[in-house]
């Protein structure tokens, strides 16, 4: 099933929070219901949150209310994430022309976003073959860039079914990714249903199992990179490109196009969301810094694979 769909004039989605023990569909008809599930994190990934953005907002213009009132709702909802703002201003900009106009931009972003995964995970797997050809290869990643993140097929793990799809894969190593657990609780679920061997390791293990040699490659989607190649991902990507860039293994970004953010210069000049202190566990009172995100710079990127092109290197405009 898919992730995230338009259903009769209303949203559904996959309650990510559920998962592993529970499949929940989520039946959403207001912007308002939508904000939360972002929020709460019920939607979330890169992709599958700009979606919810597109038809958030054919959602506001066929319950008649307050469009760009809404939309910006939609916009705050998650800062850090460009692929949020990116497809509710697309969205948007059809206002003007009516209702079924939002409507069918907001579909068509939901529709597009298939075919543009499938070929960031082709030219994702062709990447790694090309700079490791004739073995079966071992995947690294972090947090969830699959299915999950998107409508139907994902990013990371796109690349991660091709080659297994090609008879390229190995095992994957998947760290938990603290505080919510997206890797250990969703990655690991999806990777089951893909029947790919996989092994989750404590977040603060990524650098070990590197140096140790049991992967070859990592790969991880984004929420935005900057004009400049700098990669904001969920905390804990940083410290994989450091370890991998030490161990000489490529370290790939497998995006939409729409994830670059040319209007951002540096990953310096990115909003960084904190979450709540109370996910680390922590006594009561205790000073917390519980960030979001983190930012891996370009230098330590191997490549960026997009859905139309493979970047070596930097500037991207």
């Amino acid at each position: 099933m898919r992730t995230i769909d338009w259903t009769g004039g209303h949203i559904t989605a996959i309650d990510q929070t559920q998962l592993p023990g529970d499949l929940v569909t989520l039946r959403i008809h207001t912007v308002g219901e939508l904000v939360l599930a972002i929020k709460r994190l019920s939607i979330r990934g890169s992709s599958a949150i700009g979606v919810a953005g597109a038809l958030g907002v054919a959602l506001a213009a066929l319950n008649g209310g307050d469009v760009r009132a809404e939309a910006a709702q939609l916009r705050a909802a998650r800062p850090t994430a460009v692929n949020l703002a990116w497809a509710v201003d697309k969205v948007l900009a059809k206002l003007d022309e009516g209702v079924q106009a939002v409507v069918d931009e907001a579909v068509f972003i939901l529709e597009d976003d298939v075919r543009r995964n499938r070929a960031v995970c082709e030219r994702g797997a062709d990447f790694l073959q090309s700079r490791l050809p004739d073995k079966k290869i071992n995947v690294h990643t972090h947090c969830n860039a699959g299915a999950l993140a998107c409508v139907e097929m994902g990013m990371a793990l796109g690349v991660v079914q091709v080659l297994r799809d090609r008879d390229a894969l190995g095992e994957v190593y998947l760290d938990e990714t603290r505080p919510l657990l997206q890797g250990a609780r969703l990655t690991a679920w999806e990777l089951a249903q893909m029947g790919v061997k996989h092994t989750v390791i404590v977040d603060s293990a990524g650098a070990t199992v590197i140096a140790r040699g049991l992967t070859d490659a990592v790969v991880v989607g984004a929420d935005r990179i900057t004009a400049n190649g700098d990669v904001v991902n969920k905390i804990g990507t940083y410290p994989l490109a450091l370890a991998a860039a030490r161990a000489g293994i490529p370290f790939v970004v497998a995006v939409p196009e729409s994830v670059i953010d040319l209007a951002t210069p540096d990953g310096a000049s990115v909003h960084i969301e904190q979450r709540d202190p109370a996910e680390l566990g922590a006594p009561a009172g205790t000073p917390a810094l519980n960030l979001a995100f983190d930012v891996t710079p370009a230098d330590l990127v191997t490549a960026i694979v997009t859905d139309e092109r493979t970047i070596h290197g930097k500037p991207l405009g």
